[in-house]
């Protein structure tokens, strides 16, 4: 199974535990960017297997070594749950071995249907989840993602060490995580108003907010949110992305824009509140086993071409301002209602 973005790795974990919950007699093994192991580590009957692309796995020379390496593990099938030219070469293969393949549908015709300013349809589409499960189903793997007996049960939560337990101090308190940055700009909720859903959380003291990101401006922007308060704690570099998926599985909900950590929290069973701008769930992004009323998406009413775009990465001429109408109080509102 061949796997990439953190975002898209993230999706698959749920739907990993079901399939291994109900097919405890069959082994999986990931083959994914080394970095996201952890994602993996606790999930009975699977494995990890990584992909070196700087060097081993390298080039079209290097896929071929990936097919060969993969080969010496006796695989029977190959899920392929990305769907990009290098695993559909690796895919190829195995299928030219005599070994049954199959590969995710990402549904490009209805998504673009779906963000386009003409003759837009705007309809809830397949969840990535849905699809994924259509990989294992065409192996001869049906999965029940609904069913809590059969397996989409979540991990328990982690056990936090002495070194996270100093930062965030008393973790009796409802531990608030935010996630504010988003790959584009497009997808990010204007600081100015996330410092007013930051302030007014913080008014409650028996909740501690703790802030998550990365980079250097990052970093930066998260101490300017938290230097004067409290109970505002900027985890940014300050724990390694491992002691950081322990963190967020303590979390009692994450705030989080149509990002990869929505979807980490999410695949940790933790309630996830997700602010939509230029994109919209209907594109089947909504973090799993969410409910729709946590996706807050910008007024349609306002800007009819909502959404522009599946990732984000396209800029519409007086649409800056979109997720300005998605407002803190809303916000405060929804995360309240959620603890």
């Amino acid at each position: 199974m061949r796997l990439s973005a953190m975002g898209d790795v993230a999706m698959t974990v749920p739907v990993l535990r079901a399939f291994v919950n109900q097919y405890p007699e069959v082994k999986i093994t990931v083959v994914c960017r080394p970095f996201f192991k952890p994602f993996f580590d606790f999930i009975p009957n699977v494995s990890f297997f990584a992909f070196d692309e700087k060097e081993r796995h390298k080039g079209i020379a290097g896929l071929l070594r990936l097919f060969q390496d993969l080969k010496k593990l006796d695989i029977d099938a190959f899920a392929d749950l990305h769907n990009v030219l290098r695993s559909k070469i690796v895919r190829s293969l195995f299928a030219l071995s005599g070994k049954k393949v199959a590969s995710v549908d990402k549904g490009r015709a209805e998504k673009k249907a779906l963000t386009q300013e003409e003759n837009k349809v705007f309809k809830q589409l397949p969840t990535m989840f849905e699809r994924h499960a259509k990989v294992f189903e065409a192996l001869g793997f049906p999965i029940d993602l609904l069913s809590r007996s059969l397996g989409t049960a979540f991990p328990e939560k982690a056990v936090l060490s002495p070194e996270i337990l100093t930062l965030i101090g008393d973790k009796s308190q409802k531990l608030i995580g935010i996630a504010p940055f988003a790959q584009y700009d497009s997808k990010v909720y204007p600081l100015d108003l996330m410092e007013q859903v930051i302030a007014e959380l913080a008014l409650d003291k028996n909740n501690t907010i703790l802030l998550f990101g990365g980079g250097k401006k990052e970093i930066g922007i998260l101490n300017t949110l938290s230097n004067t308060k409290e109970n505002v704690i900027n985890m940014a570099g300050k724990i390694k992305f491992q002691q950081e998926l322990q963190l967020i599985s303590n979390l009692d909900v994450m705030l989080s824009m149509d990002s990869g950590n929505a979807h980490i929290a999410a695949m940790l069973g933790v309630k996830v509140v997700t602010l939509w701008g230029a994109t919209h769930p209907y594109a089947g992004f909504l973090p799993f086993n969410q409910p729709m009323e946590n996706a807050l998406v910008s007024d349609r009413n306002l800007f009819p071409k909502l959404p522009t775009s599946v990732y984000g990465n396209k800029k519409v001429e007086g649409y800056e301002e979109a997720m300005r109408t998605i407002l803190p109080e809303q916000v405060v509102f929804r995360i309240q209602s959620v603890l």
